[in-house]
């Protein structure tokens, strides 16, 4: 039977803080961020939850961005992705990387698993255009998203489209 988001967010509230934190750290790698979340706990609502988890992503510093950002892979594609799809995407991700200097980040919460390659794609090729200090704040509003889904997931909550 699955965990229902207030049994998660119970379990979430009373786990060690070491255990909290390694559970946050994968949704967000920047440690002061899991930290963070921790330590105001208990929340009451997984809304409370998701906007602390917010409020922490829009006040990281420079250098909890950096960490973050370091923390990030390329998204992987589905089993049974052309080759092609795969040499396309890599590509894509090294010309970012190489630019910018770190993983492309996207949240693809609320688009159908048939889109992610279309969206991913679409992404690095709008913005490779962008100036770095541009794209570093379009990178830390994606990771704030993708942080905020992949803490909803965690607690099991339906609310990870933002």
């Amino acid at each position: 039977m699955p965990t229902r988001p207030r049994d998660a967010l119970g379990h979430f509230n009373t786990a060690p803080t070491e255990a909290a934190e390694t559970s946050l750290l994968a949704c967000c790698g920047s440690r002061r961020w899991a930290h963070r979340i921790a330590a105001h706990r208990p929340y009451p609502t997984v809304d409370a939850l998701l906007a602390a988890a917010d409020e922490a992503g829009y006040d990281l510093s420079g250098a909890d961005l950096d960490e973050a950002l370091g923390d990030e892979v390329a998204p992987a594609l589905p089993t049974g992705t052309p080759a092609a799809a795969h040499t396309a995407l890599r590509a894509a991700h090294d010309a970012y990387e190489s630019r910018f200097g770190h993983a492309f980040v996207i949240c693809l919460a609320g688009h159908p698993r048939e889109e992610h390659l279309d969206a991913v794609l679409g992404g690095i090729r709008s913005r490779l255009g962008n100036e770095p200090e541009e794209e570093r704040a379009v990178a830390a509003d994606e990771l704030r998203r993708l942080a905020r889904a992949r803490l909803a997931q965690l607690i099991g909550s339906p609310d990870n489209t933002d």
